[in-house]
């Protein structure tokens, strides 16, 4: 995964869609910014300001922060970045817990590209360069499995919300369910691309992945097959980096190397079990293009309401955009390197974000004024 550092300087500040560009942040009024030690957010001024944020905790790690996740509960974000996992306590901001497998003695520095927490914060599952996934118990500090099968670099994981099984997607062309009672892979989907993300939708019967031939694909998690191909002339112009499925399990966005982000409106949200689609994958509708980011989306979520989308991207900047209208509401500049992932807290007033300047950050958002 590409990964961009840049210097964090005001005078670099870059345009956020039309109604942000060329803004003097020096010279806006005082209810169109908020100004941190280290950090900024402008405010559009086409629109009503209805948000806004700030920095809770800066989390220092040993290496580019690749991914954060929040538990379930809203009580702990997780990281990842050189060969360790740590969890942090979201509220004091200290770290409660480091997993790393030092059974392997590894001549390379691999990197832990993406974690998630199981529905009940029992376990930590990571996945990485080292095309291993590992379930961990966060109590014990031990491993409850070790997943093996993947032939490249995993990029993405999501546990499903029964508890038991996680998605998996890598370069090596597949996405892989496991379940973490049996202990193995119990459906491989395999496509002609490699996978840079993977998540299933809330209510467990989906599963999409953003695909390096510009295209998200989605699948019934039962059947195992092919519902919907999201492509075409209103889809992205470059390798889908990011998806993430609405609370409604209906909608999804993406995020490509293209800079945009596309909202999709599925076809087909699911089928009843045991029934076979008539016919061809269904394509569904691309009902909005967010843009303004100046480089690479890598990270997109929807907050726990609904109303808002999140991004991170290579440009080091967040945006906060209005699901209803698609208009943005803040840029958040906040990192010196490629915010590499964006992840929103289920108690819905913090977010956070991770990035190749080796920080993750929690930051908070409420209702202005």
């Amino acid at each position: 995964m590409q990964l961009k550092k840049a210097a964090l300087e005001k005078e670099d500040f870059e345009a956020v869609g039309n109604a942000l560009a060329d803004l003097d942040l020096e010279r806006l009024p005082g209810h169109l910014k908020h100004v941190g030690s280290d950090w900024f957010a402008i405010f559009n001024p086409e629109v009503p300001r209805v948000l806004d944020v700030d920095l809770v905790h800066a989390l220092e790690h040993p290496g580019v922060v690749g991914c954060v996740t929040f538990s379930y509960d809203g009580k702990y974000i997780a990281t990842g970045c050189k060969r360790v996992a740590q969890i942090f306590d979201v509220v004091t901001g200290q770290k409660i817990n480091i997993l790393e497998d030092k059974s392997v003695n590894y001549i390379f520095d691999f990197y832990i590209r993406s974690v998630c927490f199981s529905p009940d914060g029992r376990y930590l599952a990571t996945g990485g360069d080292d095309q291993l996934i590992r379930v961990w118990d966060i109590a014990s500090r031990s491993l409850r499995n070790t997943f093996e099968g993947h032939e490249d670099d995993i990029y993405s994981l999501d546990f499903a919300r029964d508890g038991r099984t996680i998605a998996s997607g890598s370069n090596d062309k597949t996405v892989r369910l496991w379940d973490i009672e049996a202990g193995q892979n119990v459906l491989t989907l395999s496509i002609e691309t490699g996978i840079t993300s993977v998540v299933i939708s809330p209510d467990a019967k989906l599963v999409a992945a953003g695909c390096r031939d510009k295209c998200v694909r989605v699948w019934d998690t039962f059947t195992g097959y092919l519902l919907e191909r999201l492509e075409g002339p209103d889809g992205h112009k470059d390798d889908v980096y990011s998806v993430a499925f609405a609370p409604n399990s209906k909608d999804l966005v993406s995020g490509s190397l293209d800079k945009t982000i596309k909202m999709w409106e599925l076809a087909t949200p699911s089928l009843p079990r045991g029934v076979h689609p008539n016919n061809a994958p269904k394509g569904g509708r691309c009902i909005k293009t967010f843009e303004g980011h100046k480089d690479f989306v890598f990270s997109t979520t929807f907050t726990p309401d609904g109303n808002w989308v999140l991004s991170g991207s290579a440009d080091r900047g967040v945006q906060f955009w209005d699901l209803q209208t698609g208009n943005v509401q803040l840029k958040l500049q906040g990192h010196k390197g490629s915010v590499n992932s964006i992840a929103a807290s289920p108690s819905g007033t913090c977010f956070a974000t991770g990035s190749g300047d080796r920080w993750a950050k929690i930051w908070s958002y409420k209702p202005f004024p």
